[in-house]
């Protein structure tokens, strides 16, 4: 199917903002299934789907468990820069359908069988890759001076979708129960798969792919292992990945253990967190988009990744040093100005790429970013031992604002 149109940049984020937001309707019956499925350690649970390792379950599955979301990390590290270059050769819309198709393909068993969820979200680390096909879909549309713009937009609609999604998730969980939110959420996400479908054009010009399926690909083309020695050819593109490694790797830690902080150390209850979340969603919303524009015109591209990277130091460490609430609510005003870093160095990526190979050079930022998912809670996890920190001084809460935040710190967080 053709699609309505030329493509856009208004398609690439109206996939993404489906995609997010069915998921994000599910934040309160997550709790919930966790609940129903490990009464005695929901809290501890949930922290091991954010990637916290350093637990203690009573379970003879613990191992298992681990091992499955720590498969999911790896999976998407690997998958990432195949799907990127298979992107490049075939053309984006058949895999924008297919990662969102088995990305949202466990929503539903949700409240059939909780074990297959949970399984079906690790297995599903292979597709959670949605952002270096839809950024490749951005850079085959747009002109490379108006590309970190396109980027920030993208970026911004992926957080509205979150700031808004839970809330209504937890509204209609509390009036008309999980049932009807899974229900929706499916029926969201299948409304995605048929926007992508029936609406989004491709993108890719027929020139520079096959023309039809049966055409031949070389596994090196593919290889994901030949991807990244490619990139270690490349000084620039390296450097990148390892600022984006670098940088990364602290924040998906932080968002892993950042609900207990709040709440155990700095002492905020719900209201708070639900005010916390609604005001770093709606800067960062701003600064993807306002600020980001400018401070590309103004600063250039290397520069603009260095404020935000220096935003992003920032609030790391006022987070780690800060004792009083309103210090976290300084900070979390930075930490919505260092969200400008990834459409930044998306934007940066994208120029130092050819313009056949856009889906292989964002795939590769994507999988390192979904290594970090997992890396970087395992790494607090580790802290989390050596300070002998136990997740379980906190007791669970099962609303939408205790999971809302760790949602809210990425695209590949989410999954």
């Amino acid at each position: 199917l053709q699609g309505f149109g030329r493509p856009s940049v208004y398609h690439a984020a109206i996939v993404i903002f489906l995609e997010f937001f069915a998921w994000g309707l599910l934040t309160t019956p997550m709790l919930t299934v966790l609940h129903e499925t490990f009464p005695q350690h929901t809290f501890l649970m949930n922290g091991l789907i954010q990637g916290v390792k350093k637990i203690k379950i009573a379970s003879n599955y613990k191992s298992d468990l681990r091992f499955c979301f720590l498969l999911q990390g790896l999976l998407s590290f690997l998958s990432a820069p195949l799907i990127g270059a298979l992107s490049d050769a075939w053309g984006r819309k058949p895999f924008l359908l297919g990662t969102v198709f088995f990305t949202c393909f466990p929503i539903p068993l949700m409240r059939i069988s909780p074990w297959w969820y949970f399984a079906m979200i690790s297995v599903s680390g292979v597709f959670s890759v949605t952002f270096s096909v839809i950024f490749a879909y951005v850079a085959d549309v747009t002109q490379e001076h108006k590309r970190s713009t396109a980027y920030g937009w993208v970026s911004a609609t992926f957080a509205a979708s979150l700031v808004s999604s839970p809330a209504i998730g937890a509204y209609l969980s509390a009036n008309y129960g999980d049932s009807l939110v899974v229900l929706v959420a499916t029926v969201v996400a299948l409304l995605d798969i048929c926007f992508i479908l029936l609406a989004v054009p491709e993108s890719l010009p027929e020139k520079m792919r096959p023309f039809s399926w049966g055409a031949q690909i070389s596994w090196k083309q593919a290889d994901p292992f030949a991807s990244l020695k490619k990139v270690g050819k490349d000084s620039t593109v390296l450097l990148i990945c390892i600022t984006v490694f670098l940088s990364y790797l602290p924040e998906a830690g932080q968002y892993s253990s950042f609900f207990l902080y709040l709440r155990q150390v700095i002492g905020f209850g719900s209201v708070k967190i639900a005010a916390f979340i609604a005001m770093v969603g709606i800067l960062s919303i701003v600064a993807q988009t306002v600020f980001l524009t400018i401070l590309m015109r103004s600063l250039g591209n290397k520069n603009t990744v260095l404020l935000g990277l220096g935003f992003q130091m920032f609030q790391l460490a006022w987070y780690g040093f800060g004792s009083q609430a309103w210090m976290m609510w300084a900070a979390g005003t930075v930490a919505a100005m260092s969200s400008i870093t990834f459409p930044a160095v998306s934007a940066l990526v994208s120029r130092n790429a050819e313009s056949d190979q856009q889906g292989v050079a964002q795939g590769i930022i994507t999988g390192i970013r979904g290594l970090c998912n997992g890396l970087g809670p395992a790494l607090y996890g580790f802290i989390f031992y050596m300070f002998h920190v136990e997740l379980t001084e906190l007791e669970p809460e099962l609303n939408s604002n205790s999971a809302a935040l760790q949602i809210l710190s990425s695209p590949t967080q989410l999954l």
